[in-house]
Parts: structure tokens; C-alpha cells; sequence
């Protein structure tokens, strides 16, 4: 087990949507809405401010990547990612992959990864990943405390069953622990911790770039502090940003029931206690986690990204714990032209991994 010590926890300010009173989760739907719309579709919208217009450019398909549309019993309705198979994979007969599940940001979708942010581009340079890109709308990739108008919404277990098992099944993987690897930005940095270390089992290496690592300790503080974290605020101006995007956004993604930003808000509360939320944390479960289990764990940040505060968090427990990590920090902010190069240094450094797992390198 890894041993605590005092790493100035409550003395970091977080820069970012999560350390809000008015934006946490369990929030009334129209509530949920940050910037991150903007990063939103493949038709990449760029948002004049003043008119409130939108011009839509559409971004082309990339080279092995193919939407796969599913059932997910977790939350009980059909689902899609996007995969990108190796140029190899239709012609190595029995060869098995080792997959890299990739989780995409808050109001984000399945499709910014591969054709945005350029994941799709370094997986096929790569040649020898499979590389998974799922849908986990608004949810921040956990299984609601309750679920409410007829919904489920048990997220963390559609990623690490129905999806994973679905990809598993469907294709020709290494359907192992040293053969997967999670990693995500931002609201899915969160996920991929939370998700990896509440399963170290399932994955060898788990990854975050801008990684929004406290919203579970938020999340606990604010109710242990009496705080309404289903305090509703109203803008306007950036609802109507938002339903405009949602007019071209939602029919990329076309998840019936799940397409535009209101659909994609769970409804319900993802935690009800502070123990629910502690559940979540990695900065609390990160010491229940053996070292012998541990994963590898990624991290980087751009340096003018207030989260970077939480990878240099993460980066002192396992310093002090003497695990081993890898962290990359950069000029850069918490938008698509950062997560465009930080893409191919998480995805090598994570492929190499399993690659070594595999006993696949000298």
C-alpha cells in the first residue's frame, strides 16, 4: 500500500469547472454546460461570440477508423464508439492487439479523438494498436448513486463491461491486463484514473492529459460541506451557443435518445454521500491499490492549464511512494491544440507498455 502523507490537499487552488459550487455533478441538466462545447463535434465549429453564429467544416473520416454501433445493458440503450484497427490487422491472420480504451471530455463525444485531435493519425503511424474510442456522454464515467426518468446510468460499468467485452468478443485482441491500456482528457482523465485504479486489474496503464483528477474530491467536500450541488444557473447566451452547436453536432452523433447536449445529461445524482464520491477519487483510492497491482500511470498538463495543479498532485504521492510514473508537462492550455500534440507522446509511451507486458520487446 502506498503511504500518505501531508501533500497540501485543500491548499491547491483548482483552476477549473469541478471547483465550482454551481457546476458539480448531480446537477439540474441545463446547469452542466462549460466552454468545452467547443471541442465538441468533428464538424469543429468556430463560435463568434457577438452573433452567436456558427460555421461548420467538415472534418474527413480517418483511415481505419469505423463507428460500431452496439447494445450497452448498463444503461440500457444503443450505444457507439469509434475504433481504429491497425493497416495490418485484415491480413495477420490469428495476430492478436492490445487495445487503448480513450476517453473523451466533458460535453465532448466518441468522435473527437480519432478524427479532431488527431489519436486516429498516431494509432495507424503506430501500426501494431487498436485503439477504442467510447461514448460516455455527461456523465464523468461513473454509476449514478440515482438514476431518475426512467434512465440507467451505470457509465463506469459500460466502459469496463459492455464496451470492453463487446471489443473483445468482436475483434482479435489481448484480452488481458497487459494488453489494455485506459487514458483520457479531462473529464476522461478523471475517468481513466477513477476507472483504473478502482480496476487495476483490468488495465496495465491508465493515462490523463488535462486531466480533471479532483472532481471526485469536490464532489465529497461540497457535500460534506452542506453544499446544493444541484444549484441551477441560468445563461442564456450560452444556451443558445450550446442549442446551436446541438443542431450540427447531434447528427454526427446520432445515438438515438443521446445526440444533443440535454439528451447526453444523466438524470439523476451521481453521488449521494461523500463516501460515494471518496469511492471515486483517486486521490483517495490511488492508497488502496497494492504496489504489486499498480498500473503505470501517465500524466501530463499544459502548463498554462490550471488542472496541471492535480497531475503535479498525483505526481507528489508517487514520488513519495517511490512508483514509478511517467509526466510530461508543455506550454499549452486546456483546448484541441494542446491534447492534438500531447496525443502521440500518451499513446506511445502507453503502447510501449503493453507492448513490454507482452513480453513483445527485448
Amino acid at each position: 500500500m502506498l503511504i500518505r502523507k501531508a501533500l497540501q490537499k485543500n491548499a491547491i487552488k483548482q483552476d477549473h469547472p469541478t471547483s465550482s459550487n454551481n457546476s458539480g455533478p448531480g446537477m439540474h441538466r441545463s446547469s452542466k454546460w462549460f466552454v468545452f462545447f467547443v471541442f465538441l463535434s468533428p464538424l469543429w465549429p468556430v463560435i463568434a461570440q457577438e452573433q452567436l453564429s456558427l460555421e461548420a467544416v467538415s472534418a474527413p473520416i480517418p483511415e481505419g477508423l469505423e463507428t460500431v454501433g452496439f447494445y450497452s445493458s448498463a444503461v440500457d440503450r444503443d450505444m457507439k464508439f469509434d475504433i481504429v484497427l491497425p493497416a495490418s490487422y485484415a491480413v495477420s491472420g490469428d495476430m492478436k492487439y492490445p487495445v487503448l480504451y480513450l476517453l473523451h471530455g466533458f460535453m465532448q463525444n466518441y468522435t473527437v479523438w480519432g478524427r479532431n485531435l488527431a489519436a486516429a493519425y498516431y494509432s495507424r503511424l503506430m501500426g501494431d494498436v487498436i485503439l477504442v474510442l467510447p461514448d460516455g456522454g455527461n456523465s464523468w464515467f461513473v454509476n449514478y448513486a440515482k438514476s431518475e426518468n426512467g434512465e440507467t446510468n451505470n457509465w463506469e460499468n459500460h466502459i469496463v463491461e459492455d464496451v470492453i467485452d463487446y471489443v473483445d468478443s468482436h475483434y482479435r485482441t489481448e484480452a488481458r491486463r497487459e494488453g489494455r491500456a485506459i487514458s483520457g482528457l479531462s473529464m476522461g482523465g478523471f475517468g481513466a484514473f477513477a476507472l483504473g485504479l478502482r480496476r487495476p486489474h483490468l488495465f496495465v496503464s491508465i493515462g490523463s492529459t488535462s486531466g480533471a483528477l479532483s472532481y471526485a474530491r469536490t464532489a465529497a467536500q461540497a457535500i460534506r460541506a452542506g453544499v446544493d450541488r444541484q444549484a441551477n444557473r441560468q445563461d442564456a447566451q450560452r444556451d443558445a451557443r450550446i442549442a446551436q452547436a446541438d443542431a450540427l453536432i447531434s447528427q454526427i452523433i446520432d445515438i438515438p435518445g443521446f445526440s444533443t447536449q440535454i439528451e447526453r445529461a444523466p438524470a439523476g445524482v451521481d453521488f449521494e454521500t461523500a463516501e460515494q464520491a471518496d469511492a471515486y477519487d483517486p486521490f483517495a483510492i490511488i492508497y488502496k491499490v497494492p504496489k504489486s497491482q499498480m498500473p503505470h500511470i501517465y500524466l501530463d498538463s499544459g502548463t498554462e492549464d490550471g488542472l496541471i495543479n492535480e497531475a503535479r498532485e498525483i505526481m507528489q504521492i508517487l514520488i513519495l511512494n517511490n512508483v514509478s510514473f511517467n509526466y510530461m508537462q508543455s506550454a499549452g492550455k486546456h483546448n484541441s491544440e494542446y491534447w492534438r500534440r500531447s496525443i502521440g507522446h500518451m499513446l506511445s509511451i502507453q503502447r510501449e507498455v503493453m507492448h513490454r507486458a507482452l513480453g513483445n520487446r527485448p
